[in-house]
């Protein structure tokens, strides 16, 4: 069996989830409207552009994780699943993960975003395995730290060797789909690498390499 790694954001999804969380949270008043949302759009800038601060933006992420309760935050989940996050999953993306799983491909998604938002998005794509960054929990709350390796970035290679060697499995035949130069790093990993709907940057190197480039859109 063969591993299918999937990026989420703007890949299987035609959005950010976490972006669009952060908008959520802005919209419904549960952080300060205004700031929050010139704040999470700088950072979703910076990460497009490649020049993220990814230990300042999960500082800020996680925030509102713990400033408050756990019921609270599974509540406005279930409403931002369905007002955020149904309406951009991309129907070629389900073809895509469906395509793997008839070929009996091991499928996993490997995402930048936390853990609590891409969780039940991983079970509504109905993929098994997912890599995020984890965030800390203590005494059933959120700590506001990071648990672990952030998989961002060559985070996301550290992440997956070891999910590789818990789950005794190997990079042969693997395919990794994503859309982001972030992700150059294991993109280089795989031995079929694919830009699906890339940056300009991603595009640019997937041509003069000969990756193959698919949109989903």
């Amino acid at each position: 069996m063969a591993l299918a790694i999937f990026d989420l954001d703007n890949t299987l999804l035609g959005g950010d989830s976490d972006y669009l969380w952060g908008r959520y949270l802005a919209e419904n008043n549960i952080v300060d409207p205004h700031h929050y949302h010139e704040t999470n759009l700088a950072f979703y800038q910076d990460y497009q552009s490649g020049c993220l601060d990814n230990d300042a933006f999960l500082r800020f992420a996680f925030e509102p994780l713990a400033q408050n309760s756990m019921q609270d935050l599974l509540n406005w989940r279930a409403e931002y699943l369905q007002q955020k996050i149904l309406p951009i999953i991309l129907p070629k993306g389900r073809e895509l993960v469906e395509q793997h799983r008839q070929q009996g491909d091991t499928l996993l998604i490997i995402t930048a975003t936390n853990s609590f938002l891409t969780t039940p998005i991983a079970e509504m794509l109905e993929i098994e395995h997912l890599i995020a960054t984890e965030p800390e929990i203590h005494n059933g709350r959120y700590t506001g730290e990071v648990a672990g390796v952030p998989s961002f970035q060559h985070g996301k290679v550290i992440r997956l060797t070891d999910w590789l060697a818990e789950q005794q499995h190997t990079l042969e035949g693997s395919y990794f789909y994503s859309d982001s130069h972030n992700d150059l790093p294991l993109l280089e990993q795989v031995d079929t690498p694919v830009a699906v709907d890339p940056d300009d940057k991603l595009a640019q190197i997937a041509a003069e390499r000969n990756w193959k480039i698919l949109s989903l859109r």
